[in-house]
């Protein structure tokens, strides 16, 4: 809670990623608030009160989880309605001539994401949450000390800086300075 109200006002992508990892860490715990409470919230070392506010959070989670049917996959609407902003704001952003380095970072990041969309089983994806997926993925390798190939590594490089960017325009258009 604590952490996901400062990435969202700092770093939408990160949040992102962040929130995903919240959900997976809800089905870690079996959507249990006991055991979350009990084993995962004390790791904070925070004071009762916080301790006691997070708890909430994650209960809040966890009954969302359950209403929209998420339990042991996908994502929360909430989580879902900033993929399609960062879509719509990414293709906003591609139309506009202002925008010539995002879109050739975009072109030269495409194959890549051509690619990601193809490993994807067929799943009907939009190509930011196809970047997000890749992402998300590589944080979880690199969390499991496991090793990234020099191609992988190549690719996510450039996908990040797609990303990254959009970020960094996402923040400035709900400033109201982004110019499209």
């Amino acid at each position: 809670m604590y952490i996901s109200e400062q990435l969202k006002e700092q770093n939408i992508a990160e949040y992102l990623l962040y929130m995903w990892q919240v959900e997976d860490t809800i089905r870690a715990y079996g959507l249990n608030i006991d055991a979350i409470a009990k084993d995962y919230i004390p790791r904070f070392q925070l004071d009762e009160d916080r301790s006691a506010a997070l708890c909430e959070w994650y209960e809040g989670m966890i009954q969302m989880m359950h209403e929209e049917g998420v339990e042991t996959a996908g994502h929360l609407q909430v989580n879902k309605s900033i993929i399609i902003m960062l879509m719509d704001l990414h293709l906003q952003v591609l139309k506009s001539p202002k925008y010539a380095v995002y879109s050739a970072l975009y072109y030269k990041a495409l194959p890549y994401i051509v690619e990601i969309r193809n490993k994807s089983n067929g799943q009907d994806k939009c190509e930011i949450e196809n970047c997000f997926d890749a992402l998300y993925g590589i944080m979880l390798l690199r969390m499991q000390g496991k090793q990234i190939s020099t191609e992988t590594d190549t690719a996510i490089s450039h996908i990040a800086k797609v990303i990254s960017m959009l970020s960094d325009y996402y923040k400035k258009d709900k400033a109201g300075e982004l110019e499209i």
